[in-house]
């Protein structure tokens, strides 16, 4: 028996420094999912959406990035908002949406790996990039430099927040987002040591007390990948004005609704709405 007992002591040391050695190694499959387009599903995506501008901008190592710009202001220049997508998404799944968003035109620009966007996800990446496509846009002379709203999903609200704290922009939109992934990896994995195997920490909580743009946070109650409070959490250290909306009875994927969609055209009215006269 104490012989049996050191082999199962041993074996269940070994299985617990193989997981942390997988998961330090491999923790980009598990934080990015890429979707990818063909070239082919390009010209398809051309043909169903020809306001679709394609776009393709160098990131700073030269790495090309690719989306879409989708004029659907009539205003010149127009009013923007630049939308930061989950893990799992590919911005052509979103440009049928921007039709939903009247005065507002839409900067869809996949992640690198995503899409047809070069390159290999990373949370240093993905922030330099989120710097890139903001100065890109906010320099063109059909866009309203004064008037730059950004809008993340889920992992792209980290994208979101970092931009909103580098960047001036007159409004934030996060939808189902995150104080950190390193507080929801505690959470869900105590027995592990997350602070030292989490290359990605994608920390948003320690950056929001300094942003000062009004923020639309949007939860889901009922979500199951990023608990509310973790939401809650971020909504309550944000800076500037703020307002939480729960959408009850809803989980991570099914939280764009009727409601969530009258949320943010509420939200967005603020900013075009003609100034008062006196």
């Amino acid at each position: 028996m104490g012989r049996f007992m050191k082999v199962l002591v041993i074996a269940v040391i070994g299985a617990y420094f193989f997981i942390l050695l997988y998961l330090y190694l491999y923790q980009e499959g598990i934080i990015f999912l890429p979707q990818k387009i063909t070239e082919e599903k390009l010209v398809t995506i051309k043909k169903s959406f020809p306001d679709a501008e394609d776009i393709t901008i160098a990131a700073s190592d030269g790495i090309k990035l690719r989306g879409w710009f989708i004029k659907n202001s009539g205003k010149e220049p127009s009013p923007l908002i630049i939308y930061f997508g989950g893990n799992a998404e590919e911005l052509s799944w979103s440009i049928a949406e921007v039709k939903n968003f009247a005065g507002w035109s839409f900067a869809l620009i996949n992640y690198r790996g995503y899409g047809l966007s070069q390159g290999r996800p990373g949370e240093k990446h993905l922030f330099n990039d989120a710097i890139r496509i903001y100065d890109y846009f906010s320099v063109r002379n059909d866009i309203d430099r004064e008037n730059i709203v950004l809008m993340g999903m889920s992992l792209g609200t980290a994208v979101t927040v970092y931009l909103a704290e580098k960047r001036p922009v007159k409004g934030v939109i996060l939808i189902s987002p995150f104080d950190s992934v390193e507080s929801i990896a505690k959470e869900k994995f105590p027995y592990l040591p997350i602070s030292l195997l989490l290359r990605h920490p994608f920390d948003s909580i320690s950056r929001a007390p300094s942003i000062q743009a009004p923020a639309l946070i949007i939860a889901a109650e009922n979500d199951t990948i990023i608990p509310l409070s973790h939401s809650l959490r971020l909504a309550e250290k944000w800076g500037g004005r703020k307002e939480v909306k729960i959408i009850k009875g809803k989980d991570h994927n099914d939280i764009v609704t009727e409601e969530y969609l009258k949320d943010v055209k509420e939200f967005l009215k603020a900013f075009t709405l003609p100034a008062p006269t006196f």
